[in-house]
């Protein structure tokens, strides 16, 4: 990354691609941002830049380097390896680090569990420009993009139908909404859902506190 694309980036400010983050805390917190973005769309985030993307720069490069290596190693699973660049800015030095969308999807945080003990795990993904938990509808999708998942098969009948019809009225539906209207269980409502997404056929929209699906058109 030059000069000039770091400029273009400070200049964009934080978004679903581009997260800033003032010092490297702790290899758990950055876990969690190169999980969401490996389970999205990849991005970058430039370690030393402060919300307003006003440059603070890194204290240590080398300790700081290792702790983000760390985090993709010990905290991710499967593990992610970004790519990690020291750039000099005015007298300072910010670590940006790139992080490419995942073709293992989906990427657990692991994490010790401080009341057990036990090893716990989520998945994370990018919404605009927070890290968030992932529903389970969105777990499911982030499955079926392996390239070891199984073929797809879908059938349109009488369920999908109203669907479709209650979508050119209404625009949006969700899981709830969909098996109230065609009488069926939330489940099936979800993994119906769930397969028209991945055929394209709807698209799913993800929102810190609920989700939403819409035709693709």
């Amino acid at each position: 990354m030059n000069y000039k694309e770091l400029e273009l980036l400070l200049a964009e400010g934080e978004g679903t691609q581009l997260e800033f983050k003032r010092k490297v805390s702790s290899p758990e917190k950055i876990a969690r941002a190169l999980i969401g973005f490996a389970n999205t769309k990849g991005g970058t985030i430039l370690f030393g830049v402060d919300d307003d993307a006003s440059i603070v720069g890194v204290e240590s490069e080398k300790m700081e380097v290792e702790m983000i290596e760390t985090a993709g190693m010990v905290y991710c699973d499967p593990p992610i390896e970004p790519n990690i660049e020291i750039i000099s800015h005015r007298d300072k030095d910010i670590l940006a680090v790139t992080i490419e969308e995942s073709k293992e999807k989906p990427h657990y945080l692991v994490v010790d569990d401080d009341e057990t003990g036990d090893q716990e795990t989520k998945v994370l993904i990018r919404v605009n420009d927070k890290t968030v938990i992932a529903s389970k509808e969105v777990v499911k999708i982030l499955r079926a993009e392996s390239p070891d998942a199984p073929p797809l098969r879908i059938s349109i009948g009488d369920t999908e139908r109203r669907l479709f019809d209650f979508l050119e009225k209404n625009e949006r539906i969700t899981v709830k909404q969909f098996g109230k209207l065609v009488n069926i269980a939330d489940r099936r409502a979800s993994r119906i859902l769930i397969n028209l997404v991945r055929a394209g056929v709807l698209r799913i929209h993800t929102r810190e506190k609920e989700e939403y699906y819409t035709m693709s058109y």
